[in-house]
């Protein structure tokens, strides 16, 4: 008889305890029969599993040491999973004592029942009753506060029409000319400030007088003169000349609003975007303010275009004589740094928001009276605070919300939009006064002046923005795009928004 080797055998002995081991898994895991021998099953195992044990110890060529470590940590495996399961048997009796609970009410359904529809009947009733309680109870609390998440049955065509393409770090802000011929204008991180044809996408002008980010760029209600603020504590007053080219055919890439489009990041690339663009530049400026201590992080004419303000970082505003570059004014009070500052576009007035969570209302039309509200509204910083051309303000913050206010009473908002990201620059169309809300996710969201939403501008493998959107302004006078979005993906899109349907939708 051929004798067993012992490799052979000790083969054979591992297979069986392997074997044995896996029978014991399969034991553990009982059914809803020996739910209640679950217990005593493993104590009477103990004993035949201590013994197990011991063999494998004796059999095993680790050192005792680590054996013992690892048996110690097995046994925690095992009991917690025994704790789980315990746990699942418990809350599985609580189910049925419930479902016992609302059989003895008269809450039975057969299945003749459900293929009724009589299940979906009663929860509808149930459902019913509990939203009247809870409109009764929080009606006067809630009345002015509309979530973002509420579904609406808009769906307008938002379409992508171009594509701004040319900058090597993110974009701030933009802004559009508001004569003739109409740009659009960019502020970038990487220290420049561009002028682009809106209907070819083409550079016009690049502004290189900055030593630092461009953080904003706003131009003369009249001339072509252009504002912009920057990090390296000034902000600067450059006039531009261009010439626009011939505009060319746009491709129909429209994409109807829809609030289920997802969007992957495979797309999101950190290399460098297309080469340098070949267009005329402007290295010195017409008039240099220079009075802050600190980053410049925005800035905007006052009505008639005589005076700028600006708002930095130094917890300061300034307000200039552009004729003299002299500082008229200083408007303290801030805790903390500025974020924004906005003109009303026909009265005397600046409003500029803070991290210190609050935004301030200036007001400059009696020139010996600069009569100044502090306003509470968020819980967070507020990234930006705008006119109407009514008299409204529009703020929005860091704490995810945006809030309409009435000039003639400002002590609670008219409207709260509550959202799902932080929102970042805002802007209000002039003629329809619907809010774009750019967002740090990536999205650029509208909605009306009374906090309800009316689309989301699409955001695909294919269009949209891969990084966060700084800001957003509107252009309602141009026929081809009347909405502008940048972000820190280096471009600027630009959009049309079907507007009469969006409305006659809402």
């Amino acid at each position: 008889m051929p004798m067993e080797s012992g490799s052979s055998s000790a083969a054979r002995q591992t297979k069986q305890k392997r074997k044995s081991h896996s029978l014991s898994i399969r034991r553990t895991n009982s059914t809803d029969q020996d739910r209640m021998g679950l217990q005593r099953d493993m104590l009477e195992g103990q004993s035949s599993e201590t013994l197990e044990s011991v063999s494998r110890m004796e059999d095993s060529k680790l050192p005792l040491s680590l054996r013992s470590n690892l048996l110690e940590l097995f046994s925690q495996i095992e009991r917690e999973f025994e704790n789980l399961y315990l746990e699942n048997i418990e809350l599985r009796r609580e189910i049925d004592t419930l479902n016992e609970r609302l059989a003895a009410e008269g809450h039975t359904f057969d299945g003749a029942d459900l293929a009724k529809g009589a299940l979906k009947t009663k929860a509808s009733h149930s459902t019913s009753q509990l939203s009247q309680k809870l409109k009764t109870t929080y009606k006067a609390s809630t009345s002015k506060i509309v979530s973002s998440f509420k579904a609406t049955a808009a769906r307008a065509v938002c379409q992508l029409v171009k594509e701004y393409v040319g900058h090597r770090d993110g974009i701030w802000d933009l802004g559009i000319t508001r004569n003739q011929p109409v740009v659009l204008g960019t502020a970038s991180a990487d220290h420049t400030a561009m002028l682009w044809s809106i209907e070819t996408g083409k550079c016009l002008l690049k502004y290189m007088g900055h030593q630092g980010s461009v953080n904003s760029i706003k131009f003369h209600p009249n001339e072509q003169m252009a504002l912009t603020a920057s990090g390296d504590q000034t902000a600067h007053i450059w006039r531009y000349m261009v010439q626009l080219p011939t505009p060319q055919p746009v491709a129909d890439v429209s994409t109807p609003c829809e609030d289920d489009v997802d969007f992957s990041d495979k797309d999101e690339a950190d290399g460098e975007v297309e080469g340098p663009i070949d267009c005329p530049s402007i290295r010195v400026a017409t008039t240099m303010l220079r009075s802050h201590q600190g980053v410049v992080i925005a800035a905007d004419w006052l009505v008639g275009g005589k005076q700028v303000v600006t708002a930095s970082w130094d917890r300061s505003a300034n307000l200039y004589d552009v004729e003299t570059s002299e500082l008229v004014h200083s408007l303290t009070g801030h805790d903390q740094e500025l974020t924004h500052c906005c003109t009303h576009p026909t009265q005397r007035l600046v409003v500029t928001s803070s991290r210190d969570t609050t935004f301030r209302l200036w007001d400059f039309r009696d020139p010996s009276i600069h009569s100044v509200n502090v306003f509470q509204g968020h819980t967070d910083t507020v990234t930006s605070a705008v006119f109407t051309v009514g008299d409204n303000v529009v703020s929005g913050s860091d704490d995810r919300t945006v809030k309409v206010w009435d000039l003639k009473n400002m002590r609670s908002p008219m409207a709260t939009i509550r959202t799902d990201s932080a929102v970042n620059r805002i802007s209000v169309s002039v003629s329809q006064k619907i809010i774009a809300l750019p967002h740090d996710n990536r999205q650029v969201r509208l909605f009306d002046m009374s906090g309800v939403r009316l689309a989301r501008l699409p955001r695909t493998n294919r269009q949209g923005h891969r990084r966060m959107v700084c800001c957003s302004t509107w252009s309602e006078d141009n026929s081809t795009c009347n909405l502008f979005t940048c972000g820190f993906d280096r471009q600027a899109i630009g959009w049309n928004i079907n507007i009469p349907s969006l409305l006659q939708e809402k």
